[in-house]
């Protein structure tokens, strides 16, 4: 669905909001990335982090809503290829982060919580009572943003974009569709993907909220480069279904300061989720493949 404009809500306060970059205004696909899996067998792979030293965390979800299942919280040592296990047994780890100081945070959508992980390796809540918790993100002075999607699709509903300030929560924005995932900038912009909608939308801190990107198709995972200064997003619009069989899933990279938009990857059967380590390179989630795929720049591309 192509839209060229979306109705959100944000405090009680309506607008409508113009994008920036429609489909059809998709650049030609260049070959600036270079990609390799880095780690296979996995149990539908979803969210996603780098952590301070460049390990991946990720969670698995085989068996969605089944508590003490096989769904879990894994890291993986890329440069040894070794995968441990961080947690078991939740129903739905669906979305994961990390904060500055190094504490793991992940959305469990089921049980309508957000799970930590504190220093002595043990897990405890940190958000109880939320309804279907999805994305998750952290800021610089440990502020967690995190989605609640109740009604898929739904726009003008209960669906919220919200931040838990360690003593307060308060809600961002409500009515978006989809608001699937998040992330946040140094200055307190706020990004999330609205899957249904097709947008990716923006809340500055003075609560101004505009589509940044439109025309999109189906988006879901979202991150920022350790700069802050690019956006990578993921496509989903068949799920399961590779590019040799006609799939038309998509990595993507905006540039926020020139508004240059680069095609990372496309074919892959199900990029859920997306992070980018320091140095720049970019990891995704393929749910149905069962792998996290890596993305390095080719030499000659900045």
């Amino acid at each position: 669905m192509h839209l060229s404009r979306i109705l959100l809500a944000t405090a009680g306060l309506s607008l409508i909001a113009s994008p920036i970059v429609l489909a059809n205004q998709k650049p030609t696909p260049r070959p600036e990335f270079k990609t390799r899996v880095v780690a296979t067998g996995l149990q539908s792979p979803r969210g996603i982090v780098v952590g301070r030293d460049d390990e991946v965390y990720f969670t698995e979800v085989p068996t969605p809503g089944v508590a003490g299942g096989l769904n879990g919280v894994k890291v993986l040592d890329v440069r040894k290829g070794k995968i441990s296990t961080v947690n078991t047994g939740e129903p739905e780890p669906v979305d994961i982060t990390m904060g500055e100081d190094g504490t793991l945070y992940w959305t469990c959508r089921t049980a309508g919580v957000i799970l930590q992980r504190n220093p002595d390796c043990s897990v405890s809540p940190l958000l109880t009572g939320l309804d279907r918790p999805t994305g998750i993100t952290a800021d610089l002075f440990g502020n967690i943003f995190f989605t609640e999607v109740p009604e898929p699709g739904m726009g003008g509903g209960t669906n919220t974009v919200n931040v838990d300030h360690g003593d307060a929560e308060r809600i961002l924005n409500v009515g978006d569709p989809e608001p699937t995932d998040i992330a946040v900038a140094f200055g307190g912009t706020v990004y999330w993907t609205c899957t249904s909608a097709g947008v990716i939308v923006s809340r500055d801190r003075l609560g101004n909220v505009e589509v940044l990107l439109s025309g999109l198709d189906k988006p879901m995972g979202i991150a920022l480069n350790r700069n802050r200064d690019r956006l990578y997003w993921t496509e989903v619009p068949t799920p399961g279904v590779s590019g040799a069989d006609g799939g038309t899933n998509e990595v993507w990279e905006y540039n926020l300061r020139n508004g240059r938009t680069t095609l990372v990857n496309a074919g892959d059967p199900y990029p859920a989720d997306v992070t980018v380590a320091r140095d720049g390179t970019v990891y995704w989630t393929c749910t149905s493949a069962g792998v996290i795929v890596e993305a390095r720049r080719t030499r000659g591309h900045p």
